[in-house]
């Protein structure tokens, strides 16, 4: 299940778009850790993990 617009980042790093039917939508955004999701261009749409932050920030 992926995070909704708003909902904080549970850690840092690349988080890529997915459509409400599971599909990847070629968009990825850098969200740091504890940050909100940003909006979404299309209702639905949720965010997954692609690129974990290497860093102590970003662990955890």
């Amino acid at each position: 299940m992926g995070l909704k617009p708003g909902q904080k980042a549970p850690k840092s790093g690349q988080y890529g778009v997915v459509g409400p039917r599971g599909g990847k939508i070629n968009h990825e955004v850098t969200v740091s850790k504890g940050e909100p999701m940003p909006p979404t261009k299309k209702p639905g749409q949720t965010y997954v993990l692609n690129d974990p932050t290497n860093n102590k920030s970003g662990k955890n």
